[in-house]
């Protein structure tokens, strides 16, 4: 009834990001990796690593590392959490373990035990803001009264 030529291949499209939804429910052990967006809703007792968003709903568990360009939790992570761009965590949040992104929003009622690396957002200068050190200036003594002994 049907042919090979009756399917499509759903790709996608250039430009165009992926979302990935893991519901609750959910259990993986092991290492995830994803493309784009995902949002975690269930259990991972594992790494989880993202070039793009990952969101941790609120009843979301995970035991292990989760790194990524932005991180959004509201679930409980235990393990260490390291973003390119941003993390922020939502008031339901709980963290036991290290952070480290340029960017680290904590919202109030986030439980955190761990250490916090950020840097913030620093504009790199071009060269010709950057300053060269002054060349050694031979040193004066000065007495109280401004004359040069």
């Amino acid at each position: 009834m049907f042919t090979g030529k009756d399917k499509k291949k759903e790709l996608p499209q250039e430009g165009k990001e992926t979302f990935t939804f893991l519901a609750r429910g959910f259990e993986f052990k092991g290492t995830l990796t994803f493309e784009g967006t995902v949002r975690i809703d269930g259990s991972v007792a594992g790494e989880i690593r993202s070039n793009g968003t990952i969101i941790l709903g609120e009843h979301a568990a995970v035991e292990g590392d989760v790194s990524a360009g932005t991180i959004v939790s509201g679930g409980k992570i235990t393990g260490n959490v390291m973003a390119t761009e941003k993390v922020h965590l939502l008031p339901t949040a709980m963290l036991r373990g290290d952070v480290m992104a340029p960017l680290v929003q904590m919202d109030e009622g986030v439980s955190f035990h761990g250490t916090c690396e950020s840097e913030g957002r620093v504009k790199k200068k071009a060269p010709e803001e950057v300053r060269e050190m002054p060349s050694q200036v031979p040193k004066v003594r000065v007495s109280h009264r401004g004359e040069a002994l």
